[in-house]
């Protein structure tokens, strides 16, 4: 076992951490395209925020397996509640509330949520017994894990982070060993559900999925952002137009283009290369979430790794098939690339954990928690 926090710096997956600092630059670059040559308002302030985040999650590489393990349901209880308080203070003002102002960064709790969730359920699912995991009585406790923070995240409302978070959560059900026939019965639920579910959509919400039914309709009002990202895709072509030299982009007809939206910069700027190649980056990331996994001798670890993934990877598919009008847009940002504070702290939060597990995976840690 390393001490020295220099040797144990040795440790850290490096080649993952080169993919992190390559896939956040392109982020720096395509924000500075879309200030129109300018690192204000944006870009500056997200390479602020990245420094501080890139020493978090080596801070969290280099933290003890058992600290996590040990303070893992604190950190749930302590996020659940920070999201809760955020909730009820926010129907106190107009509508809802989704973040808190921390050092001058505006920190959204449903982003830390997803954090806590990973290393609440990574530490319930290693403390049983395979025998267990499929007792219907033993289910019970991390699906309301699950479902606690993702009532209050929906109440916000906030879909698009609530199917995140219970997302990641059936990955890690599934990756635990809880039986396909769980996850059918759930999905039938759901189906059946849904008819209901509708009526409690807010005006706004139900717009946006007849808009994603028919964007052309009203291609000037709420079908007016999907339409433009279309084009700007279309008309990237192969190779792109060239860096800030996009016509929707630079004219600012294309919204949010610095958050949700900057998948369609770099699909107009870059074109067809450019958008492989930011997605096989991300593919080689999502691999080494897998790798590091199944070489971990214990499931806390393995749990972490693959949770981490798994965020990368709804982040990634929620994101690509809205700009592109294959499902309603509800505002998930594109990970280490999106413009925002909390899903760039979250992220390499979630990074830390992975560098963690990969750090760690050999010792053997008890199911007893914080026990070595």
């Amino acid at each position: 076992m390393h001490h020295n926090p220099v040797s144990r710096l040795a440790l850290v997956n490096w080649p993952l951490v080169i993919c992190i600092m390559l896939m956040a630059s392109i982020g720096f670059a395509m924000m500075y395209s879309a200030a129109g040559g300018s690192f204000s308002p944006w870009a500056s302030r997200q390479i602020v925020r990245f420094v501080f985040a890139f020493g978090l999650m080596l801070t969290l590489a280099l933290t003890p397996a058992q600290f996590l393990l040990r303070y893992a349901y604190v950190i749930y209880g302590i996020s659940l509640i920070i999201l809760i308080g955020i909730e009820v203070a926010g129907f106190m003002g107009k509508g809802a509330k989704r973040w808190v102002d921390v050092g001058g960064v505006n920190l959204q709790p449903s982003e830390l949520m997803k954090i806590a969730l990973i290393l609440a359920l990574a530490r319930y699912f290693h403390s049983q017994h395979e025998i267990d995991t499929n007792r219907l009585s033993h289910l019970i406790p991390p699906i309301i894990l699950v479902m606690l923070p993702a009532v209050f995240i929906l109440r916000q409302p906030n879909l698009g982070t609530a199917t995140i978070l219970v997302s990641v959560g059936a990955t890690l059900f599934f990756m635990a060993g809880v039986k396909a026939r769980y996850f059918l019965i759930i999905i039938a639920l759901g189906l059946m559900a849904a008819p209901v579910g509708w009526h409690f959509l807010h005006d706004y919400q139900k717009q946006r999925v007849m808009t994603f039914l028919h964007p052309e309709a009203d291609s000037l009002g709420a079908g007016y952002n999907i339409m433009q990202s279309i084009i700007a895709i279309g008309s990237g072509g192969f190779f792109g137009k060239g860096y800030m030299q996009g016509s929707q982009g630079q004219l600012d007809f294309l919204p949010e283009k610095h958050t949700d939206f900057i998948f369609t910069m770099i699909a107009e700027e870059f074109g067809f290369f450019g958008c492989v190649f930011v997605l096989v980056v991300y593919m080689i990331m999502i691999f080494y979430g897998i790798a590091i996994a199944l070489r971990s001798r214990h499931l806390f670890g393995s749990l972490l790794s693959l949770g981490v993934a798994a965020m990368l990877f709804f982040h990634i598919v929620i994101n690509t098939m809205m700009i592109m009008g294959l499902i309603p847009v509800v505002g998930v940002p594109l990970p280490m690339l999106s413009y925002g504070g909390s899903s760039m702290i979250s992220m390499l939060i979630g990074f830390g954990l992975m560098q963690n597990a990969y750090i760690n995976g050999d010792i053997n840690l008890s199911r007893r928690a914080g026990v070595v």
